[in-house]
């Protein structure tokens, strides 16, 4: 179709097809009839076909223009159709949201989020991904979700980290243990204990190793290091006797460790930041903006777990 030409003179051909007259399809379309019977002309001339006879009673459509109604009437339904869509993604009636978060965020903080969000948009899909904190950056950066909620592991430049809660770290251990009557450890009582730990992938670990490159606290080399891959296989251990470990109390408050305790540590008392996690530079869809702030919200007021607290600024 030539430059020339738009929607507005697909919808002049069609309506004028339909009515078999100008002045009722320039009643419809709200236009003069000179007016429509100009954006007509123009089709014509830029195609280089008459695609309407005239006459005095009516006007039908020549061989070319019955040929040419069905097209023109599916470009104009496709166009409304994509208008329609952006439109309901701009109104949040359709679309999708992907967000990226560990296992004990989704478990323990986003299901009330999810739960409001979902009763003012039935028709937005919602896709959690549960990760370790690097591979959340890594998927924020690959636009493989919109955003994501943990630790900031790597302080990346292409990456914005909004804190908006802090997490204390404790000791887990099986009901039986000396330090289970305790309200709080100090560090150094932990030094002779068999220590289980995260893998090196994931934030936890990596803000312990910091703590002790650090000087924070020290740890006996007697033993090799036991280390796990997730939470549920820790708390499997811990209870199994095999030792204990350091666990912000978000992690120790999953179903995985019910069983167990959790006693915050002191001397230094030590904890994480779990941050809103977004790409520099990148416009989110009004539906994820939307539930970015929807989960900003809710972090900042619900009640939270034992020993995790809001950011929200205090009023003075």
């Amino acid at each position: 179709m030539s430059r020339s030409l738009s929607i507005r003179h697909l919808r002049a051909f069609t309506q004028v097809a339909h009515c078999g007259s100008f002045t009722q399809a320039a009643s419809r379309l709200h236009l003069t009839q000179s007016s429509l019977t100009a954006t007509v002309k123009q089709l014509e001339l830029s195609v280089g076909l008459t695609l309407f006879d005239r006459t005095t009673r009516r006007v039908l459509l020549t061989h070319e223009g019955e040929q040419f109604r069905p097209v023109a009437e599916k470009l104009i339904s496709d166009f409304d159709t994509a208008i329609n869509d952006l439109k309901a993604v701009a109104g949040q009636q359709q679309g999708q949201v992907a967000i990226a978060a560990s296992p004990s965020t989704i478990s323990r903080l986003l299901p009330p989020v999810v739960e409001a969000y979902r009763k003012q948009f039935p028709d937005i899909a919602i896709s959690l991904h549960d990760d370790s904190a690097g591979q959340i950056e890594q998927k924020v950066l690959d636009n493989g979700v919109d955003f994501g909620i943990g630790a900031n592991h790597s302080a990346h430049p292409e990456l914005n980290y909004q804190p908006v809660l802090t997490d204390r770290y404790g000791v887990v251990v099986p009901a039986n243990h000396p330090f289970s009557s305790e309200t709080t450890i100090q560090w150094q009582q932990l030094i002779e204990e068999d220590l289980l730990f995260l893998s090196v992938d994931t934030g936890i670990r990596a803000q312990l190793n910091q703590f002790k490159q650090a000087g924070q606290f020290q740890l006996s080399d007697r033993k090799a290091m036991l280390e796990v891959s997730n939470p549920a296989g820790m708390a499997a251990l811990i209870r199994q006797g095999i030792g204990i470990s350091v666990l912000p109390a978000l992690a120790a408050s999953t179903d995985s460790f019910k069983e167990l305790r959790f006693v915050p540590l002191t001397e230094p008392l030590m904890r994480r930041e779990i941050c809103l996690v977004s790409r520099k530079g990148r416009s989110l869809s009004p539906a994820a903006m939307t539930l970015l702030s929807y989960t900003r919200d809710h972090l900042l007021s619900m009640q939270l777990p034992a020993y995790l607290e809001s950011l929200a600024e205090k009023p003075d």
